[in-house]
Order: structure tokens, then C-alpha cells, then sequence
């Protein structure tokens, strides 16, 4: 997939039906900031939202994931196409548990102020999986140069926590911002029932470490949009 494609895609969608970024942000619960990734080819939504983002606005996914719409297609095209919406279809079995009728989706945002975080819940009554694509920081400019960052998502119960999915370790000298616009979190098939989670039960735990080995935390606790009904 030609992700910078796709994001001027979506852009053309997004200005065709007179949207602004901040507006596409909130009918699909992201920031615009996440929005402003898409169209610029940094991140893409994830399948959830492909899948949405074209039943809205009456196209096919296979158009979408092309980054436009074609009434042909060549013979290779389309066989790679259906190799990958076989793959994707496959994914979505999976994760479905063969019973798509009970799946259901909620975001996940920040509730810390210092950052903005966006992703999104997908379950149904036997698992969950959890998808994380956006962490912006906020709380102020850090032109800290770091020799190691790493990040964790846990999972706290009963004063019990859990790690439960790590983000990509980053080794040398970057800054905090740099680090966090390539982070991405896809938990696919996590053994925990969404009514588990509640507005404490899940965070995101920063670790970064100065040239002088002094090590700074942040912790971002992460709500849902709401509470889980089954």
C-alpha cells in the first residue's frame, strides 16, 4: 500500500464532503492531529476505521487502499487485491471469534492532560483487541536529547498491574517527540472481556533516560470513550 497515496485520498474525501480535519477527527473519535498524519502519509487508520471511513462515504475498501477509484482494474491488480482483502478477511475471522454480529468498538483516549493519545477497543463477549496509533505530547516543549526511550502498556487490576504489549525500544539520541510519532501499539488478540476495563485499568508508562542516566517517567492513564456493556 502507497500510504502517502492513501493520505491524499483521504484528504480529497475529507475536503469533498466539506470537512474540516478537526471535524473528520471527531466523527471518527481521533485527534486532529491524528487526522493531519493520515493525510500526510505518516500513519494510516486502522482496518476498523478503513472499513468505516468507506461505508460512510460510499466507496470500497478496495479504492480506499488503492488511495482512489478506478471503475477496471488489470488483471494483476486485481489478484493482488484479492490477496490481501483474503488476508484481511482472515484477520477479521480471527479476530471475530466467527461471530462478527457481537463485535463492537470504542476509543481510547488520554485522560492527562500532557498528552493526546488516540486509538480504539474492538470486542466481542470472549476478547478484546486493542489498537494504539496516535501518542502526541503536550505538556510543553522537550528538546531533551534521550539515549534510550521505551514504552509499556499495562493493564491494572486490584492493585495488580500487568504489562500486557511493549512499544519499540528507540536506542540512541532522539527526543521525546521524535519517539512518540513513530509509536504504534496492535494488541490483536488479547484473553481479557471489555466489561474488565474501566477508566483506571489501562495506562501507558514512558521511561526515558538521559545522557547522565537520570531517567524521567511519565505515566498516561488511557480512558474509553465508555464503559463496556458486555
Amino acid at each position: 500500500m502507497n500510504s502517502d497515496k492513501i493520505g491524499k485520498f483521504i484528504k480529497k474525501l475529507r475536503k469533498d464532503n466539506n470537512l474540516t480535519q478537526k471535524d473528520l477527527a471527531d466523527k471518527y473519535g481521533v485527534t486532529y492531529q491524528a487526522v493531519s498524519k493520515w493525510e500526510n502519509g505518516i500513519n494510516l487508520p486502522d482496518i476498523f476505521l478503513i472499513r468505516q471511513m468507506s461505508k460512510d462515504f460510499n466507496i470500497s475498501v478496495e479504492s480506499f487502499l488503492d488511495g482512489e477509484t478506478k471503475n477496471r482494474k488489470k488483471r494483476r491488480d486485481i489478484i493482488i487485491l484479492a490477496i490481501l482483502l483474503l488476508i484481511i478477511g482472515c484477520l477479521i475471522f480471527f479476530l471475530l471469534n466467527n461471530n462478527s454480529s457481537n463485535f463492537n468498538f470504542k476509543t481510547v483516549s488520554s485522560s492527562c492532560s500532557e498528552f493526546k493519545v488516540s486509538g480504539s477497543l474492538a470486542y466481542n463477549k470472549n476478547k478484546s483487541s486493542i489498537y494504539i496509533s496516535n501518542i502526541d505530547y503536550c505538556g510543553g516543549d522537550d528538546t531533551t536529547v534521550y539515549k534510550e526511550i521505551q514504552c509499556n502498556l499495562y493493564e491494572s487490576h486490584d492493585n495488580s498491574n500487568t504489562k500486557i504489549s511493549s512499544c519499540k525500544k528507540e536506542l540512541g539520541s532522539v527526543k521525546l517527540e521524535d519517539y512518540l510519532s513513530n509509536i504504534e501499539l496492535n494488541i490483536a488478540d488479547y484473553k481479557q472481556n471489555c466489561n474488565k476495563y474501566n477508566d483506571d485499568s489501562l495506562y501507558l508508562e514512558i521511561n526515558a533516560i538521559g545522557k547522565d542516566d537520570k531517567i524521567v517517567t511519565y505515566k498516561i492513564p488511557l480512558k474509553l470513550n465508555e464503559i463496556c456493556t458486555k
